[in-house]
């Protein structure tokens, strides 16, 4: 009864604006109605729902369907009452939720095999196009092969091409805003004068359908029936007032790709190209195939590419379905990977949109903490909206008192003085670090690239015994390849806190929230405003503490450079354990009144660009790779309301300044340089005058002097040189550390070394020239040759050699560094990479070529000539093996 309640709901909303037309229905039924699989094609999310309205009383198929779009009010209720078998979505969630899909689809065939109905769409996800593509999906494939016998009864659906439930924009459909727009046009329309959109679903068992064929047959029968009779972008006026009638619309443009030869490393390009062949099973692929319909790799195999490439590379991926051709797949590989979509934008609050009159300078707390700052921000806006993100919503200031009213008691009985934080940038993580600043403790934020090892070693390092993070965040990591088996034990998880809350309390924290905010006054921070890692660049992570000072004072000196107003939107993706994420784009909002959006994805440009769109957004913080995403993935109109755009944490390459100016013409791009030990930033571009390679002036918290890197000799500019700082943002030295000081004397002051070549100009403008040291920046991280170097004489070396036996470069690629192993010894790349592994060492240390040479060179003195080994990569004459 209540399904058949269902049904006339159903069919009587969906008559309110669609006239359905079916035909072949009567004669599929008469040939019976069990054991049937129904393949349809998917134009518009719309689409289920009205095949299930026509199907369900005679046949009542079992459809197999996306979780996320499922998982909706109300939907899901009746989605179980009728059997509907979720999916996750493979694009989305990656290569972790494969045995999920093998499962529900073993399921599912196995309710075929015993003469239920299916309903399985054989593309898995809506048309991108107008006409429908399978990308060499091997749904039908594997039906055929484990139900030989079932009916297949192809389904065209013809007409949704262009409705609000579609891609015709160009971008993923909204779906509650589709249904909010089509409820107020029906009242406008006295709910039965509505324009109807005219639908046409067409049945056929056809004979000759290729049971026995490949998959590359099956597909081109399955598109070729599908594509028939497919219309183009057809609009449909929602009331019968508009003006124009039914009409064909342009089709959306297609997402912007990178043209022009890629700059990948050899060893990288035949790495990927050794790979794809073997998935494919060819002998060889080329760089224009298209990875499902000349490879015929599906969804799960183009998972599968983006787990390897994690693996392999050390660099976080985008999604599956942003991999079409090989030559995404080598972006990829290089740190430019794209997404395909990202789930439907949830309702953005009002709240978030409203201007402040005459765009007032940011409010310049008085405070030496950032526990007080905050607090004077709110008391004096307490209804703005301030931070946002598509999993918690837009909060005001109230709102995140209310949060650490809640949050507070109970991050204060976590054991130990030190807290240690693992979040992306996200609303949670900010309320994770206020609640941790509030409740007396030290945040230690937590880097989980650095690698098993050194992970461990960092937190042991400071002596945190517990670490606040997200189940999401690390389902998502272990599926992507991170193993946290020895730091598991000490993993709370913010959202079975939050659960945990009582309503009493919750109401209790309500009513302090509004009448007082006595006990935030209150508390008493630790002196420590956060502690963060080195990248390992000298072996293992050094533990930096930063004052609240520190951080207070470089954010104040910034906005005397960068002039920003109340009424800007920051755009923040940077993870808080990186110097620029939570000092820029977390403390930024909280101290200083700059509302911020977040996202906890650096590598999806897709997504990103969206974001940036949907909340208006008009500052970008980003490193230059992110960057890159971004512009890769985005338009000129999901772009337009940036003005400024923040690149730090490696050198800028001139296409992305490029791409950035085509995009962006009305913005600016600014280029600054920073250490995590100066809070971060020690210089930036002024907005006046941007110089594209520069990394801007001296900000005014900082003096400086350039000394000769060997003799130690002050140099007065115009000079290159050693850059040493000093001021109120450095900080005071690392913890726990028995090493060589950081800290020099010159000219009767203390100055922090730090280890940069730089040249600065007449006007005080500086250009950043090179490290000092032995380390390059891959992925955002530093990475220590003398540390890798150091495992694998460790581990692969014989014992009493005489002399250097290995030694390890970087090629001298400007963005994407491969790493080099020289060796005098006989040993593969397997082997070296194994050994790294074993030493805890991240995929981002990953030996991607080794070269056999008969001794390794030396000077004089007796230490390895690194120079001779540089103008042997530069020459690039030395073979790899």
């Amino acid at each position: 009864m209540v399904e058949f309640i269902l049904r006339c709901l159903a069919r009587l909303l969906l008559w309110l604006r669609y006239r359905v037309e079916v035909r072949g229905l009567r004669e599929v039924a008469a040939r019976g109605t069990r054991g049937i699989a129904f393949l349809p094609n998917h134009p518009a999310l719309i689409d289920p729902i009205l095949l299930m309205a026509v199907l369900h009383r005679r046949f009542r198929p079992r459809a197999l369907a996306d979780q996320d779009q499922v998982d909706r009010f109300f939907i899901r209720w009746v989605a179980r009452r009728v059997g509907v078998l979720t999916v996750p979505s493979v694009a989305k969630h990656g290569a972790g939720v494969r045995a999920a899909v093998e499962r529900a689809l073993g399921e599912a065939l196995a309710a075929l095999r015993r003469g239920e109905n299916l309903l399985l769409y054989p593309a898995g996800h809506a048309q991108r196009t107008w006409r429908e593509d399978l990308r060499g999906n091997s749904g039908v494939e594997r039906l055929l092969r484990e139900a030989p016998d079932a009916r297949l009864v192809l389904v065209r659906t013809t007409g949704l091409w262009g409705s609000s439930f579609s891609w015709a924009k160009g971008q993923a459909p909204s779906v509650s805003d589709a249904v909010r727009r089509g409820a107020v046009s029906l009242l406008l329309s006295g709910i039965f004068f509505a324009p109807r959109r005219r639908v046409t679903i067409e049945l056929a068992e056809p004979a000759d359908f290729p049971r026995g064929a490949p998959r590359e047959a099956l597909n081109a029968y399955l598109e070729s029936f599908y594509n028939a009779t497919a219309k183009r972008n057809t609009y449909v006026p929602y009331t019968p007032w508009s003006r124009g009638g039914a009409r064909e619309l342009p089709e959306p443009e297609p997402p912007p790709s990178v043209a022009g030869p890629l700059a990948v490393p050899a060893s990288t390009r035949d790495a990927v190209m050794a790979e794809l062949a073997r998935l494919a099973g060819r002998d060889r692929v080329s760089e224009e195939q298209h990875l499902a319909a000349d490879l015929g790799l599906d969804s799960l195999a183009r998972a599968d590419i983006l787990a390897w490439l994690e693996a392999e590379f050390g660099l976080p991926q985008g999604d599956a379905d942003a991999l079409v051709t090989v030559r995404d797949v080598l972006l990829a590989a290089c740190g430019q990977a794209a997404t395909s979509e990202m789930a439907e934008l949830r309702p953005i609050r009002a709240a978030w949109f409203r201007r402040l009159p005459h765009d007032p300078p940011p409010r310049l707390p008085r405070s030496r903490t950032i526990t007080g700052a905050f607090l004077e921000q709110a008391r004096a806006t307490p209804g703005r909206a301030i931070v946002a993100d598509q999993a918690s919503g837009v909060k005001t200031y109230r709102d995140i008192v209310l949060a650490l009213l809640l949050l507070r008691s109970d991050v204060a009985s976590l054991p130990g003085d030190r807290l240690g934080l693992m979040m992306p940038a996200s609303v949670a993580a900010t309320l994770a670090y206020l609640a941790t600043l509030f409740a007396g403790k030290t945040p230690v934020m937590v880097n989980w690239t650095l690698g098993p090892r050194n992970l461990v070693q960092a937190l042991d390092l400071v002596g945190v015994r517990t670490i606040l993070t997200l189940t999401p965040l690390v389902q998502r990591l272990e599926a992507a390849g991170h193993d946290f088996a020895a730091v598991r034990d000490r993993f709370v998880f913010l959202d079975e806190l939050a659960r945990r809350a009582g309503r009493g309390r919750k109401f209790r924290a309500l009513l302090r929230s509004r009448l007082s905010w006595a006990s935030l006054h209150a508390a008493q921070p630790s002196e420590t405003a956060a502690i963060l890692f080195t990248s390992g660049s000298e072996a293992l992570p050094k533990a930096v503490p930063l004052s609240h000072q520190n951080v207070l004072q470089n954010l104040a000196s910034v906005l005397q450079i960068v002039p920003l107003t109340q009424n800007d939107r920051l755009m923040g993706f940077l993870p808080p354990f990186h110097a620029f994420g939570i000092t820029v784009t977390m403390l930024a909002p909280l101290c200083y009144g700059l509302p911020t959006v977040y996202h906890p994805s650096p590598t999806e440009g897709a997504a990103l660009a969206r974001v940036i769109a949907a909340y208006g957004a008009t500052v970008l913080i980003a490193t230059p790779t992110f960057l890159n995403g971004i512009l890769r993935a985005a338009t000129r109109a999901s772009l337009a309301s940036l003005r400024l755009a923040v690149t730090g944490a490696e050198k800028c390459p001139g296409q992305v300044y490029d791409a950035f100016a085509a995009l962006c013409p009305n913005a600016v791009l600014l280029e600054g340089y920073g250490v995590t030990e100066c809070s971060p930033i020690v210089t930036v571009t002024d907005p006046a005058s941007p110089r594209r390679g520069a990394i801007g002036k001296l900000l005014p918290a900082f003096e400086r002097l350039l000394t000769h890197p060997e003799t130690g000799e002050v140099l007065p500019p115009p000079a290159t040189g050693l850059l040493l700082v000093r001021g109120p943002c450095v900080f005071s030295g690392y913890l726990n550390y028995d090493g060589a000081s950081p800290f020099v004397e010159a000219q009767g002051k203390t100055w922090y070394r730090t280890g940069d070549i730089v040249s600065e100009d007449e006007a005080g403008v500086f250009t950043f020239c090179g490290r000092l040291k032995r380390f390059v920046k891959r992925g955002g991280e530093m990475i220590s040759l003398p540390a890798i170097e150091a495992a694998i004489i460790e581990r692969l070396a014989p014992q009493g050699n005489q002399g250097p036996l290995i030694a390890v470069e970087a090629t001298p690629h400007e963005t994407n560094p491969e790493l080099v192993l020289f060796t005098a010894m006989d040993v593969d790349r397997e082997a070296v990479n194994a050994a790294l592994r074993a030493a805890g060492f991240s995929a981002l240390h990953t030996i991607r070529r080794v070269i056999r040479v008969p001794q390794i060179p030396l000077l004089g003195t007796g230490k390895t000539d690194y120079r001779a080994l540089k103008a042997i990569l530069a020459s690039d004459r030395a073979p790899a093996r």
